[in-house]
């Protein structure tokens, strides 16, 4: 029981790998067992804490916990504090980021327009899909059938998109400035 979460991060490297979780005889061979008793000893306990389940053809899949990532203490940016492990909680990347799945999209950055509210090109933006946003909410909008990453802005009573680069103008639409979302996250991967 001990060395359950050991073997949970075996589970999750391998469904990282190969997009399935494997059968008991794979897990036996995986964490070291030499039956498949302490197999499903382990699956039982992981399912009681959430982060496996079985579908109804007895296959094991991810449970609602299998995603979740500890979080740890902060780290400063600045000068060096003192190491620790604690870890405090646990989150899920997706439930932190993600209110509604099916109005949900990723948005991969192009251009440099936004480097100024910390978004660099490559950048992944979590979009929740709606017509309607407030001023201050950063959005994809539709400008001239084209799509575009910038904050929601008011002149004069009309909108207008503001850019978070000084290189680029405020886009002033001469015609219909459509919102196909608000961004609510973004990330990145580091090579």
């Amino acid at each position: 029981m001990e060395n359950d979460a050991d073997h949970l991060a075996m589970l999750q490297d391998y469904y990282a790998a190969h997009s399935v979780l494997p059968p008991y005889s794979t897990i036996m061979s995986l964490v070291g067992f030499k039956s498949k008793s302490p197999v499903a000893a382990l699956v039982a306990r992981l399912k009681l804490q959430g982060f496996l389940e079985s579908t109804p053809e007895k296959r094991l899949k991810p449970g609602r916990r299998f995603f979740d990532r500890p979080i740890h203490d902060s780290v400063r940016a600045g000068f060096p504090s003192p190491a620790g492990d604690m870890r405090h909680d646990t989150l899920t990347i997706d439930e932190y980021l993600v209110s509604h799945p099916s109005r949900t999209v990723l948005v991969t950055v192009k251009g440099d327009s936004m480097t100024g509210a910390g978004i660099l090109p490559g950048d992944t933006v979590v979009v929740e899909k709606r017509a309607a946003a407030n001023v201050g909410d950063m959005v994809i909008a539709i400008v001239d059938n084209e799509f575009t990453l910038k904050t929601l802005g008011r002149e004069k009573g009309k909108f207008v998109l503001i850019p978070a680069n000084p290189a680029y103008p405020v886009i002033r639409p001469k015609g219909d400035l459509e919102i196909f979302g608000v961004a609510v996250g973004q990330f990145r991967k580091y090579k």
